[in-house]
């Protein structure tokens, strides 16, 4: 973990300790080599981690939501995503911080022994039955003591890789066997599935529903029923969800200008950014800078 941290800008990798592509430590060994202030501060990270709580029960941020956590829960965060470990200091559990660079990519795959692993599919928080919690813990803990072995760092990361890719392929496996169960006979919850990967690659240029109704071979209408059925909210509002979040992190973690922001998610003009984020949040972009600051 960095040692040194600000408001506006990414919180990058850089291991504490021993220099390797991952860092395994417990929660109660981060409270010793930082402050409580530093712990309690949202950060945006520019690396993955895993979050597992083992005891005791805490409500975690994860861009700007809160996230309650219990012995079972496994927090899964993406590079760009903001995250706060919350204020209780009675739970304890694992974390572990890797670059994406860590993980193979299509090009390194070896056949099955190194699959390409589709993190886009994993929720943010999984709640795992004690069977499978308990196999996340021991595969953790058997990372741990390996990343602290004697031996050349080519082989250390090696061995940590391939460890890795069996536990986010076992998280994968069960996040499929729930997916499956719950997608069976079901077009429209599928259709749903496709359309929100569709709007997390292109939210920042795709802002009509049209647009990926054409993408996704079904018109308007379904694809709206299809969004109200699976989530609650039309397909609009979901597509509006994701800009107005990708908004709230620019706009808490950088110092970027507000004009830029606005052209960065697809908005002409600056005025129509801040119409968009104050209809969907009740305050206007510097508004909710200056909050999050003070």
């Amino acid at each position: 973990m960095p040692k040194n941290q600000t408001d506006t800008a990414m919180f990058s990798y850089q291991p504490y300790g021993r220099a390797l592509d991952i860092e395994i430590f417990r929660v109660s060994e981060l409270r010793q080599r930082t402050s409580a202030s530093e712990i309690r501060t949202p950060h945006r990270y520019d690396f993955h981690m895993l979050v597992c709580v083992t005891h005791g029960e805490v409500t975690q941020w994860v861009d700007f939501l809160p996230v309650p956590c219990a012995p079972g829960s496994l927090l899964v965060l993406r590079p760009g995503q903001v995250h706060r470990l919350g204020d209780s200091q009675e739970w304890e559990g694992w974390m572990v911080l890797f670059r994406s660079e860590f993980l193979p990519s299509d090009a390194q795959t070896i056949a099955d022994l190194l699959p390409v692993l589709g993190l886009d599919q994993l929720p943010e928080h999984m709640v795992l039955a004690p069977v499978d919690s308990d196999a996340t813990q021991e595969a953790i803990v058997r990372m741990r003591q390996d990343a602290t072995r004697t031996a050349l760092p080519k082989d250390t990361h090696a061995l940590l890789r391939y460890q890795l890719c069996a536990l986010l392929l076992r998280l994968c496996i069960l996040q499929d066997q729930k997916t499956v169960t719950q997608t069976a006979g079901s077009q429209g919850l599928q259709r749903f599935v496709r359309f929100r990967r569709l709007v997390e690659q292109n939210y920042a240029g795709w802002h009509k529903v049209a647009t990926y109704a054409d993408a996704l071979g079904c018109t308007e209408k379904s694809l709206t029923r299809s969004a109200q059925k699976a989530s609650g909210h039309n397909a609009k509002s979901v597509i509006a969800a994701r800009i107005t979040l990708e908004a709230k992190r620019l706009l808490a973690h950088t110092d970027r200008p507000i004009y830029l922001i606005a052209e960065a998610l697809g908005f002409v003009e600056a005025t129509n950014f801040a119409k968009f984020f104050k209809r969907e949040t009740g305050v206007t972009p510097a508004g909710f800078r200056e909050g999050y600051k003070a």
